[in-house]
């Protein structure tokens, strides 16, 4: 535990830092403004190592307990590629994040480091670790209206930042955003077994919890849920990585091959290989600047482990998800799960891209979450 003093009266510049007996003892949980800040590695396995057994695979988690908790389960939240748990302590002009908003509300938060990413440590062998050139992020992500590369992008306005560079290199906040980003793990099938493994240990660990999840993340969702039906109470998902079976907006690959993941699910009628799902196109969009859905031919088979998992998915005005992320939505709802689709712009809450816990409305949209799960967790 260190406190960091500044202290004006003993001399300009003069930085005194207090280092706790705790700290040197290595403590691992913190008490601040009545909130018990702690962390805990769920997961991981030893392997032989031509230097020796090492530890791969682990997750590092970060809680948050508020001195009252009111609600019944915490909530773990996830963040998408390239990101770290920062996505949801912070943001990078220094507003609340969702982590503390919730922690107001009267739960447990658990924020996580994917395996591989940020404070958890490599994956050894496995995949391949990329990283998104800042050009990406600002077309994407954070300057989306300067580039128009899809019909909604110019409707994005709440970025954080000031001037006409807002979103791009040189400003200070797009800076601070990309200097959190780090390299992640490419195929996403990867990363799926690894938080189908890390998700269940945790869960086995804290007991049962509502599960975020942000665009990558969105199937370690459904994975957790698969591997602990019983522990997962809620799954809210922030523009999940989707459309079912193939990309959109910038390629149509195929992908997501068990319809939302790409790694098996639990199905009724079992699936032991994903040709065994059958799919039909929609023979018309359901709106403009939307792409057809691909959907199961009926008769649908049905997610047997996400049958009582209330879920929420929500799409934001300008992100690119907008135009596809229905299809998730709908391809839930006819697997017999209790999926509703969101989209902000209908919520009154205009104006957003894919990075929504960041940007400057942030907590509207965490009051809109926080009213979904009232209505929905008991």
């Amino acid at each position: 535990m260190r406190a960091h003093i500044r202290a004006g009266g003993l001399g300009k510049g003069l930085l005194i830092v207090l280092i706790g007996a705790a700290a040197l003892a290595g403590c691992a949980n913190t008490q601040t403004a009545a909130v018990k800040h702690g962390y805990l590695f769920a997961g991981g396995r030893y392997v032989d190592t031509k230097a020796g057994p090492i530890m791969e695979r682990q997750m590092y988690v970060e809680s948050r307990i508020p001195a009252q908790i009111t609600k019944p389960y915490p909530i773990v939240m996830i963040h998408g590629a390239a990101q770290t748990g920062t996505n949801f302590t912070g943001t990078p002009d220094g507003r609340k994040g969702w982590a503390d908003y919730f922690v107001e509300q009267g739960y447990a938060v658990y924020v996580v480091d994917q395996p591989a990413r940020g404070r958890s440590a490599d994956a050894g062998t496995a995949g391949t670790a990329v990283r998104f050139p800042a050009d990406v992020l600002e077309k994407r992500f954070t300057a989306t209206a300067k580039f128009k590369l899809w019909p909604q992008a110019a409707l994005h306005t709440q970025f954080p930042g000031e001037g006409p560079d807002r979103g791009q290199r040189g400003n200070p906040v797009f800076d601070q955003f990309y200097a959190s980003q780090v390299q992640f793990l490419r195929p996403n099938s990867v990363s799926e077994i690894m938080l189908r493994e890390a998700g269940a240990a945790l869960l086995d660990k804290i007991g049962p919890a509502i599960v975020f999840t942000h665009s990558q993340s969105g199937p370690f969702g459904w994975v957790i849920a698969d591997a602990r039906p019983k522990l997962v109470k809620a799954i809210v998902a922030a523009e999940p990585s989707g459309p079912p079976f193939r990309n959109a907006v910038f390629g149509t690959a195929a992908a997501r091959n068990w319809g939302v993941t790409e790694t098996p699910m639990t199905y009724s009628p079992a699936v032991t290989d994903p040709a065994q799902i059958q799919t039909v196109e929609q023979a018309a969009a359901d709106g403009p600047n939307l792409v057809k859905c691909l959907l199961q031919a009926e008769p649908a088979r049905k997610l047997t482990s996400m049958q009582s998992i209330p879920v929420m998915i929500f799409a934001a005005e300008a992100s690119y998800h907008a135009a596809y992320d229905h299809c998730t939505a709908k391809y839930l709802q006819q697997a017999g799960v209790k999926a509703d689709f969101v989209r902000l712009e209908n919520a009154g809450i205009r104006g957003n891209g894919h990075m929504v816990m960041i940007e400057k409305n942030n907590l509207e949209i965490a009051a809109l979450i926080a009213r979904w799960l009232a209505d929905k967790v008991r």
